[in-house]
């Protein structure tokens, strides 16, 4: 019986630690994908900016990319809240999960029918060009 405890003491916290790990890659891939996502804007906007009469063309592409990285930074960021509550049967944690799930997934949501605009509106315009 002894030893039945102290296996669940050890898988518990085997499953606490594995858990903060998870939690904290997710946290880190929502940043470097954030932080790649600016940076490829920013390249597209200058780029064109200074080598194209066409700013406002530059502009939107440039929210285009950025647009698809908050999403799937969002994503991360959703799972690593997830996993974060995992851990704890608190009401409170679940209820703020909740929350901050449907407020990241209603950001999500605008900001993709942001991009699906913003598409068809570069899409509009290279036409025209």
């Amino acid at each position: 019986m002894g030893e039945d405890m102290a296996l669940d003491v050890v898988i518990s916290e085997f499953v606490i630690l594995l858990n903060g790990i998870l939690t904290s890659f997710c946290q880190l891939l929502a940043l470097f994908v954030i932080a790649i996502g600016v940076t490829r804007a920013l390249i597209i906007f200058l780029k064109d900016a200074l080598f194209s009469p066409q700013t406002s063309d530059a502009f939107q592409r440039s929210r285009l990319v950025m647009g698809y990285s908050f999403s799937l930074a969002l994503s991360f960021l959703i799972g690593a809240t997830i996993l974060k509550t995992m851990i704890s049967s608190r009401w409170d944690d679940i209820a703020r999960l909740a929350t901050i799930i449907a407020v990241r997934t209603v950001l999500n949501y605008l900001l993709l029918q942001a991009i699906d605009r913003s598409k068809s509106d570069v899409s509009a315009s290279a036409a025209q060009s």
